[in-house]
C-alpha cells in the first residue's frame, strides 16, 4: 500500500492560535514570543529591506512600535525572503538598513522561510495582530497597516492602529482583516 503525504500550506485565519517561533535577530541572538512575559499581544510585519512598499511603512511601523510596545503590544518584525532570490534582504542588509532607520523593534530572519507560510503572509509587509490569552496567542487582525502606503498625511483608515487600540480597550476588532498591498515574498526556486 502506498502512503501518501501532503503538505498543507497553513493559513492563519482570525481565531486561529499562532504557534511560537525561534528566529535569529539582527544582533545575532534568537527571540520567540515567550520571551515577552509581560507583552499582552504582538504586532507580527513580515517586511524586508528592498521592497518600495515596505521601506514606504518603515517610519510608521517604527511609530507603531514607540507608541505600542509599553502599552504590552510590541512590532515583531520579520524578513522572510530568500538572500539568494533577494540578495538585498541577506542578513548582512538587514543589520544596515535597521541601523541607517534606527529600527526600534526586533527584526528577524525566517532563515528556512517555515514562518510565513505558516501565518500565510503572501506580501511584504503583511500584518498579524495576536492577542495573548493565556498562553496562546490568538490572531486577531490579518491585513495592511493602513490604506496609503505612499502618503502618510493621506491615510485616511489606520487598521493597525485601530485593531490594537480595541484590543487595548478589550473591544472586538472592527476591521479584522485588509488586503495586504506589497511586493511578493521571495522564495527558494
Amino acid at each position: 500500500m502506498l502512503a501518501l503525504c501532503c503538505v498543507v500550506n497553513a493559513q492563519y485565519k482570525i481565531g486561529d492560535e499562532a504557534t511560537d517561533f525561534k528566529l535569529k535577530n539582527i544582533d545575532n541572538k534568537y527571540i520567540s514570543l515567550k520571551d515577552y512575559t509581560s507583552a499582552k499581544g504582538f504586532i507580527v510585519i513580515f517586511t524586508c529591506n528592498h521592497c518600495p512598499y515596505a521601506k514606504a511603512y518603515e517610519d510608521r511601523i517604527i511609530a507603531l512600535d514607540l507608541k505600542y510596545k509599553e502599552l504590552g503590544y510590541p512590532v515583531i518584525a520579520i524578513n522572510p525572503n530568500d538572500p539568494i532570490v533577494q540578495p538585498q534582504d541577506n542578513f548582512i542588509e538587514m543589520k544596515k538598513r535597521a541601523e541607517e532607520k534606527g529600527f526600534t523593534f526586533p527584526y528577524l530572519v525566517d532563515e528556512q522561510q517555515k514562518i510565513y507560510p505558516q501565518y500565510g503572509a503572501t506580501k511584504t509587509p503583511h500584518v498579524f495582530i495576536l492577542k495573548k490569552e493565556g498562553a496562546k496567542n490568538i490572531v486577531k487582525y490579518i491585513g495592511a497597516i493602513d490604506n496609503n502606503y505612499e502618503d502618510v498625511n493621506d491615510v485616511t483608515e489606520y487598521y493597525v492602529q485601530d485593531a490594537v487600540n480595541s484590543l487595548l480597550n478589550n473591544k472586538e476588532v472592527k476591521v479584522p482583516t485588509t488586503v495586504a498591498i506589497g511586493c511578493t515574498i521571495k522564495t527558494k526556486k
